[in-house]
């Protein structure tokens, strides 16, 4: 499998759910299907946990692409589904006031048999950021502009 070096020096960070998204991660493991190194999954109980500043914080600090994943319905909180769906939401137009493409936050329902469909979307992830680039690069744009009077 080739991967372009661009993709290979991004950061993608996957927030997945202990009872859902992260079992199909651990799937794809199990299967030995391949998959870019840049992906960091980081087991999380509910996305709820994580509010907008999380992902903005994350973006600053070179972070170039999020994406959620659970099945929503795997979630151990009341509301927790919802209150995550909310966030992630609210996080778009915040991003878009940083100069950040809210194409780099996904919210993706992933579940425990989801095997090829979390394959795909890491895979489509890496495309997308060899296509925009560096987030870094996006938001050292956006603040020059800023200061241009």
């Amino acid at each position: 499998m080739g991967i372009d070096l661009a993709t290979e020096q991004s950061k993608i960070l996957v927030l997945a759910t202990l009872s859902g998204g992260y079992r199909g991660a651990d799937s794809v493991g199990q299967l030995h299907w391949e998959y870019p190194a840049n992906i960091n999954i980081l087991p999380i109980v509910c996305p709820s946990m994580f509010p907008e500043d999380f992902y903005l914080g994350a973006f600053e600090q070179g972070i170039d692409a999020i994406m959620v994943m659970f099945s929503g319905t795997d979630c151990p909180y009341k509301g927790g589904a919802d209150r995550a769906a909310a966030i992630v939401n609210n996080t778009y137009p915040l991003m878009k006031e940083h100069g950040i493409d809210t194409r780099r936050l996904r919210l993706v329902a992933i579940c425990t048999v989801c095997t090829a469909a979390f394959h795909r979307e890491v895979l489509q992830m890496n495309e997308l950021m060899e296509e925009i680039g560096p987030v870094t690069a996006e938001i050292a744009a956006y603040q020059s502009k800023g200061t241009k009077h």
